[in-house]
């Protein structure tokens, strides 16, 4: 939908709706000499936002250099290319009880799984989800790591049914920690930084599998990590159990990450590590890329005034944490400058991240004629009054960031598989190759996940695009880090 306002005001009742040559919808009505037209601030935000297909093709090759860039020399570009050490990928032959503790955003996730080996698969599996206290993401790393382990424990004591250890076990662990960490083996790997608007204290250059160790002590809890994977790299492993085709997974949620199965003699970084399969995933941190991004004033500012300036740019473009606050920036303006929603701006739209991204997914489905839904979750969430037009215009706004958003995520993606492409001609685009993709936003955004196919098929042509099958993992990296858990168990699985 595009609706294009080029004036509104307070200080008239109502709206004339007439109609330009092209059928598009035109709001007018008289403003005083004081206020700024909606329609200059609307247009600029298209142009800055537009993903063609040529701009699409800039990123997607900007991409692919950049990881070449960053498999050639550790911070050769700005995607850190990180080893997972994880050599060989789920058989079906897995069996026994593992746990994952999955860590990716403003919840954790603790599962348990019974592996049946090729015949049974996966027996049973059991899940809880916590929230982490706001202030546990401004505190310090023992605090949230002693958070961690007590729901894990408690998560632990449950444990029966289907779910059976062999008498002398330890019960083992994969965990899923999807922020950048330098990986030095399977089972170790030494936090980066923080993303995703965590800001924890003392972590920073540890071994985050030592921190949750010594608070499993700490909570007398008999459990040992056998495998520390980012969650992407967990998603690929868990959608490789069940399809050997899968090449590439991509987190779409409150963050953004990718990972790719790579040849071992295609990392140039690499000096005397031996893989026993010749092949490894590297784990991309695409977050960070920035290379050829269409961003506007808002952007900016938001960046500006986040805990990371500079950084994470790709991610705060396409991931579920930041578009909301894009839009509300946006409104922000429109209700200011060009009195969008009436002479007085509720104190509420200035609230950073008060628009959340589930809102704006809430708003782009209502197809009712007064945009019912759009006028109550702005009065709900804002505090903000609005008309027929103005609601209107709200949606175009969420609409444009969306589709920004699906677009760039889709030449990414397309980014990857042209590298992989470009190194073993036709084993990618030649036949059936599967992205596996999880998170939130893929999930529950349909417009965003079109918008992201819409990219792929653009990108890639009809033909190709028939072989790259995009599809839906729902919390694959739960199971998978226990199946890498398993994988690198410390016990012989015939037992």
């Amino acid at each position: 939908m595009s609706v294009t306002a080029t004036a509104i005001s307070p200080a008239v009742g109502s709206f004339r709706l007439s109609r330009s040559p092209r059928g598009i919808p035109r709001f007018r009505m008289a403003v005083s000499s004081n206020t700024v037209s909606v329609a200059p601030i609307l247009t600029k935000l298209h142009k800055e936002c537009a993903t063609p297909l040529p701009l699409l093709r800039l990123v997607a090759d900007s991409m692919a250099a950049d990881m070449r860039a960053g498999l050639a020399v550790d911070g050769g570009s700005d995607l850190k290319m990180i080893l997972s050490y994880v050599d060989s990928l789920p058989t079906g032959n897995e069996r026994g009880l593992f746990y994952a503790l999955d860590l990716g955003g403003t919840n954790f996730r603790v599962l348990r799984v019974q592996l049946g080996g090729k015949e049974e698969r996966v027996e049973a599996t059991e899940f809880e989800q916590v929230s982490i206290p706001q202030e546990l993401m401004f505190g310090t790393s023992e605090e949230l790591f002693d958070f961690i382990a007590s729901g894990l424990a408690k998560f632990a004591q449950k444990e029966g049914g289907k779910f059976h250890l062999p008498h002398g076990r330890q019960r083992e662990i994969g965990f899923t920690f999807s922020f950048p960490v330098k990986q030095t083996s399977i089972d170790s790997g030494i936090l980066i930084k923080w993303t995703k608007g965590f800001a924890v204290s003392g972590t920073a250059g540890k071994d985050v599998v030592a921190c949750l160790n010594e608070a499993m002590e700490r909570q007398g809890l008999d459990m040992q990590v056998s495998a520390l994977v980012n969650d992407t790299v967990g998603t690929l492993a868990g959608a490789r159990y069940w399809d050997d085709d899968v090449m590439v997974a991509v987190i779409l949620g409150t963050g953004t990450n990718a990972c790719y199965v790579e040849r071992m003699d295609a990392i140039p970084k690499l000096q005397g590590y031996k893989s026993s399969s010749g092949r490894t995933i590297i784990n991309t941190e695409w977050g960070a890329f920035s290379k050829g991004l269409p961003l506007t004033e808002f952007d900016r500012e938001m960046d500006a005034a986040s805990i990371n300036p500079g950084e994470q740019i790709f991610e705060k473009t396409i991931s579920g944490m930041y578009l909301g606050e894009i839009v509300r920036r946006v409104l922000l303006k429109l209700a200011e400058a060009a009195t969008l929603f009436g002479n007085s701006i509720p104190e509420k739209l200035s609230m950073p991240f008060l628009l959340r991204t589930p809102h704006l997914c809430a708003m782009q489905k209502d197809n009712s004629e007064d945009f019912q839904a759009v006028g109550s979750i702005l009065y709900e969430v804002a505090g903000v009054e609005s008309n027929l037009n103005a609601r209107k215009i709200v949606v175009e706004v969420c609409d444009t960031i969306v589709k920004r958003g699906g677009r760039l995520a889709g030449a990414g993606i397309v980014g990857i598989l042209q590298k992989m492409e470009d190194d073993s001609k036709g084993l990618i685009f030649g036949k059936r190759t599967v992205v596996a993709m999880d998170g939130g936003l893929y999930e529950n955004y349909t417009q965003y996940r079109k918008y992201l196919q819409e990219a792929v098929t653009e990108l890639l042509g009809l033909e190709i695009s028939k072989n790259v099958v995009i599809e839906h993992t729902k919390d694959g990296s739960g199971i998978g880090a226990a199946l890498l858990a398993s994988a690198n168990s410390k016990y012989d699985h015939n037992y």
